[in-house]
């Protein structure tokens, strides 16, 4: 029982004394005894609560030492539940700790095995492309060690080109050497676009005069002479850096004059009605005359078309010559039209003729189909008489 309790029972027992009294008090008579008697229960009660205090004293001592014992078991088991717990706990984390460093070791295990085929992948292909470095990089220096010997060949060539344009400036520092030089030009490009039969070398004309080309082209456009001019000299002069402005201004003058004066010959000489064309083409062996002309003396290029002279390089004269052989061409088809024609109306014929034979083979191999069908009926009819026959024979036998 806890000590509340105990109170509410000594309470109650205080109580039952003092309601007994009052009843014992009551039933006897009233007299000089009653105070005695008071006093009396008075010293008992006080002696029962004396004794009931000392009880509850020693119930509560008691009550004090069981709680106490109490918490101390108490105290006990959760300390040793708490041991208990810190035990289960360190076995599970041991046992955790445990399993983590085999999964670690295993995980560190896997990944030393990747890095080292890592490693091994990283090391061949590292191997493989040092080799293919290497293998390239001789190939390289095979391939300087060619083209240095080609350089040398190249060198050697240009030693020799260089001799050959000293020769070549020395051919063409004289008039006449500039003028076989252009004509061979001129030749060589003839030569390898034109027929031989449609132009002639060095071709005099019925005034006498010697043209260094004439192309035989059919009607309207007539023979046309080609001369090859070569002015050289003044050119050079104007374009040379090393003379002053004033010197290089009269060269200029005398390049414009040179090429007038060549225009004007080739008109005067080499056009002539009724047996040349009514123009004629000057020949410049150098791109860099041409090109000098058409872009800075647009007053001499008009004076070349007004005297109907047209003006040519290497590249255009090309130009020119594969148009007068495309014209040759279209003149060779068109005269051979009239053969053409005749072909065509024999292959008509023989066409015409072709389609009759075949219509009668045609009808012929209807008929003979006609023809191998009633065989074929014949064959069969025959073919059943003879088994009739034979079945007739057959009954009669049986018979």
């Amino acid at each position: 029982m806890t000590l509340q309790h105990w109170i509410y029972l000594i309470t109650a027992v205080l109580a039952l004394n003092i309601v007994l009294l009052l009843l014992l008090l009551l039933r006897r008579a009233p007299g000089s005894g009653l105070a005695e008697q008071l006093a009396q229960h008075k010293l008992e009660l006080v002696q029962q609560q004396g004794q009931f205090q000392q009880q509850l004293l020693e119930q509560q001592h008691l009550q004090r030492q069981h709680l106490q014992q109490q918490q101390q078991e108490h105290l006990l088991q959760v300390l040793q539940k708490i041991t208990d717990t810190q035990q289960s706990a360190r076995f599970e984390l041991s046992k955790n700790l445990q399993q983590q460093a085999i999964m670690l070791a295993e995980q560190v295990k896997q990944l030393t095995q990747s890095i080292d085929q890592r490693l091994k992948d990283i090391a061949g292909q590292v191997e493989r492309r040092l080799s293919e470095g290497f293998e390239k990089t001789n190939q390289t220096f095979t391939d300087i060690v060619k083209r240095l010997a080609l350089i040398d060949d190249a060198q050697k060539k240009i030693t020799e080109l260089s001799t050959n344009v000293v020769s070549l400036q020395e051919v063409l520092a004289d008039k006449r050497s500039r003028g076989a030089f252009g004509e061979v030009q001129l030749t060589a490009l003839i030569r390898n676009v034109m027929p031989e039969q449609h132009f002639s070398l060095q071709h005099t004309l019925s005034n006498g005069r010697i043209a260094d080309c004439v192309l035989f082209l059919p009607k309207p456009s007539g023979n046309i002479v080609i001369d090859a001019k070569f002015p050289l000299e003044s050119y050079k002069k104007m374009t040379d850096p090393q003379f002053g402005p004033e010197q290089r201004k009269l060269a200029q003058r005398q390049f414009k004059l040179d090429i007038k004066k060549h225009i004007n010959d080739i008109a005067d000489k080499y056009i002539i009605a009724n047996e040349t064309a009514d123009g004629a083409i000057m020949f410049l062996p150098a791109e860099a005359i041409f090109a000098e002309l058409h872009a800075y003396h647009a007053d001499i290029v008009e004076e070349a078309y007004r005297r109907r002279v047209w003006l040519t390089s290497p590249t255009t004269l090309m130009a020119v010559l594969t148009t007068a052989r495309s014209v040759l061409k279209d003149d060779a088809t068109r005269r051979q039209i009239h053969l053409i024609q005749e072909h065509l109306v024999k292959l008509a014929e023989d066409f015409d003729r072709f389609r009759g034979r075949f219509d009668n083979l045609a009808k012929h191999i209807d008929q003979a189909a006609t023809d191998v069908k009633q065989i074929h009926t014949s064959a069969h009819k025959i073919s059943s008489r003879f088994s009739q026959i034979e079945k007739v024979e057959w009954l009669e036998e049986s018979d």
